[in-house]
């Protein structure tokens, strides 16, 4: 059984500068998130490399983890703690059979219960259900309401770590407190590429989540 290490589940923006990139991560870790997704829609697969071993290093430095999104095979050559898959990004059961026996897999399943049945019968370690509210970096995204995240948690279990994406912030977070084991973030944690957040201001929104009792 998968549990979450913490209830922030920070995942990276598409940023062009890898030393900022490095920078808002160690942020986020040092104000103490334990769990980080590398998402990189903009670089080469030489840059991805190069950044996630940068990263998978940064995190188990400060005894995080790092998973990769959407890519098996650059999960394994960097050695990252796992792999988060989308709908259309390969098997589950293949990424099982291929990656360490402890290796963490996570499954999107939108608004699907069926899909995060079919995930976890073959492997997965969590499945993540959103978009749970507007989301500005998938704004055409499917939205799951409230009442599907309550009867997709009464219907898995509660030994099912489940992870809650897509526009949560500081201001929504408590309507979905029980809901959900964690929740990913991005814009909240890390800004826009036009607009990244400080330093300054990342640790003050982490500050603020997790002295947020919903999730607790």
């Amino acid at each position: 059984m998968f549990n979450f290490p913490g209830t922030l589940y920070a995942i990276t923006p598409d940023q062009a500068d890898t030393q900022r990139l490095v920078g808002q991560v160690r942020t986020a870790l040092e104000a103490g998130v334990r769990l980080v997704q590398y998402r990189d829609k903009i670089s080469t697969m030489a840059d991805k490399l190069t950044r996630g071993r940068t990263l998978n290093q940064l995190c188990q430095a400060f005894d995080a983890q790092l998973i990769i999104n959407d890519d098996v095979v650059l999960t394994i050559a960097i050695g990252a703690a796992g792999v988060h898959l989308g709908g259309d990004d390969g098997s589950i059961r293949d990424a099982r059979r291929l990656l360490p026996a402890n290796s963490i897999i996570g499954a999107s399943c939108y608004n699907n219960l069926n899909l995060a049945r079919t995930a976890l019968a073959d492997g997965a370690s969590y499945v993540a259900f959103g978009a749970c509210f507007d989301s500005p970096t998938k704004p055409a995204a499917l939205r799951v309401n409230l009442d599907q995240l309550q009867s997709f948690r009464d219907a898995l279990g509660s030994h099912v770590a489940i992870c809650g994406i897509g526009g949560i912030t500081h201001r929504n977070l408590s309507e979905i407190c029980g809901l959900v084991d964690a929740v990913a973030l991005i814009s909240e944690l890390f800004g826009s590429p036009e607009a990244p957040h400080t330093p300054e201001q990342i640790k003050h929104r982490i500050q603020q989540l997790l002295a947020e009792p919903a999730l607790l």
